[in-house]
This record gives C-alpha cells, sequence and structure tokens, in this order.
C-alpha cells in the first residue's frame, strides 16, 4: 500500500508544480526516478521517446510509462490520475474566477515571470536527454542536420516528430543487421 500511497503524493505534486507543457514535466520525473528508484535515466529517456510519438500529451503518457513501470496497470492508472488531478482542480477553479484575474498585473507578471523558467527547465531536460542517451554517430549527425533546418523552414512539430521516427527506425534496423 505504500507504494500506491507513493505514486500518488508523487505524481500529484508533479501535476500540480510542473508548468509549460509535458516537457515540464520530465525534471520532476528523473528526480523521482533517482530518490525512489523506480525506472533509470536510460527507461525514462525510452519512455520519452514512445511518449512522443504515441497520441495524447507526452507528460501524461510518460506518467503512464511510469507508473506502469514502477507498479503495472494500477501504477499507470493511480500515475495518470494523480498527474491530471491537480490540473483538473486548477482549471476548474481558475474558470469560476476568470473575470477576476484576467485584467490583474499581478497575474500578468506572474505568467512572464513563469515561462522562461519553464524554457531554463526545457533546456535542462534537453542537454541531460542529450548527454545520457546512448545517441549513435548517425543518428547525432541526423539531429544536427534537423535542429539547422529549422532555421531555414518551419514545419509543424509533427513534420519533426514524423521525420526523426522513420530515420531512428531505419538507423535502428540498420544496426540491427550490422550495417
Amino acid at each position: 500500500m505504500g507504494l500506491y500511497f507513493h505514486l500518488i503524493v508523487q505524481f500529484f505534486q508533479i501535476g500540480l508544480f510542473s508548468f509549460g507543457g509535458g516537457y515540464a514535466t520530465l525534471p520532476f520525473l528523473y528526480r523521482i526516478g533517482e530518490d525512489f528508484g523506480w525506472y533509470s535515466s536510460k527507461q525514462l529517456t525510452e519512455m520519452l521517446a514512445v511518449s512522443s510519438i504515441t497520441p495524447g500529451p507526452v507528460g501524461i503518457n510518460v506518467a503512464t510509462f511510469a507508473g506502469f513501470t514502477t507498479s503495472g496497470i494500477l501504477g499507470a492508472l493511480i500515475a495518470t490520475v494523480s498527474i491530471v488531478f491537480p490540473s483538473f482542480i486548477i482549471a476548474t477553479v481558475v474558470y469560476k474566477l476568470l473575470d477576476k484575474f484576467k485584467t490583474s498585473k499581478y497575474v500578468k507578471g506572474a505568467i512572464k515571470a513563469i515561462k522562461p523558467a519553464g524554457c531554463a527547465l526545457l533546456s535542462a531536460v534537453g542537454l541531460k536527454l542529450l548527454l545520457t542517451s546512448n545517441l549513435h554517430l548517425l543518428g547525432g549527425i541526423f539531429l544536427g542536420i534537423l535542429f539547422i533546418s529549422t532555421f531555414f523552414k518551419k514545419y509543424d512539430a509533427i513534420f519533426y516528430l514524423g521525420v526523426s521516427a522513420f530515420f531512428g527506425v531505419l538507423i535502428g534496423a540498420f544496426n540491427l543487421i550490422g550495417v
């Protein structure tokens, strides 16, 4: 019973304190993986890769995978509900009080302050993912080409995910057959 309580508390905290979308949950997920030993950094990187190409929000998908890795189907259900519940509560309360807050200079200032913090967290996670993944040389070259191409032509994020998934599968297949 203690494990389920810890899952609820940890994922509720992630849902409560991670601002900026699904990738903003990653620093918290790395921390609980290290603190509790529920999964390794490599496993979290793999969860993120699968979550990025599956339908649904990345943070919730990763929480579901992390919960499953930790404690099976019940763990996945607990982690998913626990990470979503704070947003549900906050969205309901904010919706009820929206008229009072929409012109407040304090709320506007807080949102302006949160955005750079979210960018810093995402940058830190990106760097950690890059350093902890076993990036294949060909994959690294492809990553560089894809990154540089974003400066010249803007496509939807789905395009980049699709191209990356295709080349990832292709590189993986070449690795399997020894090419």
